[in-house]
């Protein structure tokens, strides 16, 4: 694996984590009973994105250190997910 790839590994790792983090403790402006003129009631009351991003980060970093031992060790190869045989080696025909 090399840097580019160890990096967008990383930025989806994070994506994903945030995307799943984004929801957790929310507060809506509904809930809070301070609805600002022209938002949805559903609208979060305070987001704590900062908060959320350290969060984020900190739960990245140890996924991406497993999942990326684990392809750095070759205990799980791009064959090793190939269902349908299509990176069968073709058969060398002898005449």
């Amino acid at each position: 694996m090399g840097p580019t790839s160890a990096l967008v590994l990383f930025a989806v790792i994070w994506f994903m984590v945030f995307f799943i983090v984004l929801p957790l403790r929310l507060t809506t402006q509904g809930e809070d009973g301070e609805i600002v003129p022209g938002t949805h009631a559903s609208a979060p009351a305070d987001a704590q994105i900062k908060r959320k991003a350290k969060i984020t980060t900190i739960w990245a970093i140890g996924l991406w250190i497993v999942i990326a031992g684990t392809i750095l060790s070759g205990l799980i190869t791009v064959r090793d997910l190939d269902w349908f045989n299509r990176m069968a080696t073709p058969e060398v025909s002898q005449q």
